[in-house]
C-alpha cells in the first residue's frame, strides 16, 4: 500500500520532495516583519462586544493572527485537547484513515496537502483532520473513536 499521508513519508524520502519546497523569496527568513511590534492580544473578557469585534477584525487584517486571552478555557482543558490531537496524529496511517473515514458524505475527513496539487503551487507538508462540530448529535458519530477521549 502506498503511503497516503505526508506524515508517513519520513521513511520513504531522503530529502523533501521539490513540490514541497518553497522558493527562496517565499521563505520566512526573507519575509518582512514589522520590527518592535507585538502580537495583538484580544481580551474576550471585556464587556464592550463591538470593541472586541473591531479588534479581531483589525488584528486579522493587519497581522493575520492574534492571541486570545480570557476565553474561559482552563489550561488543563487546552493541554488535554492538544494531547488528544498529538495522540491522533501519532497513530499508524491505516488507523488514522479508518478512524476518519466513517462519514458517508465526506464532511468528516482526513486529508493531506498532496491531494490538492496544481502545477504552480508549492504544497504544504501537512495532514489535516476536519469535521463539523454543530449540531453535536448529528456529526459526533462520525468523529474518530481513537484515541480514547477524542469524543
Amino acid at each position: 500500500m502506498a503511503e497516503k499521508l505526508v506524515s508517513s513519508w519520513y521513511n520513504l524520502h531522503s530529502s523533501v520532495p521539490s513540490s514541497y519546497v518553497q522558493p527562496p523569496e517565499r521563505r520566512p527568513d526573507n519575509a518582512v516583519f514589522a520590527s518592535g511590534k507585538l502580537v495583538p492580544v484580544i481580551d474576550l473578557g471585556g464587556h464592550h462586544r463591538p470593541d472586541i469585534i473591531r479588534n479581531i477584525l483589525k488584528s486579522s487584517q493587519d497581522y493575520g493572527f492574534f492571541q486570545v486571552i480570557n476565553h474561559g478555557l482552563s489550561k488543563d482543558v487546552l493541554d488535554a485537547t492538544l494531547n488528544i490531537f498529538k495522540d491522533f496524529h501519532a497513530m499508524p496511517e491505516d488507523v488514522k484513515i479508518k478512524e476518519s473515514s466513517k462519514d458517508p458524505n465526506g464532511r468528516c475527513k482526513l486529508y493531506t496537502s498532496s491531494g490538492r496539487a496544481t502545477k504552480d503551487v508549492v504544497k504544504y507538508w501537512k495532514d489535516s483532520l476536519t469535521h463539523p462540530c454543530q449540531p453535536m448529535g448529528e456529526f459526533m458519530k462520525y468523529w474518530p473513536d481513537k484515541p480514547h477521549g477524542y469524543r
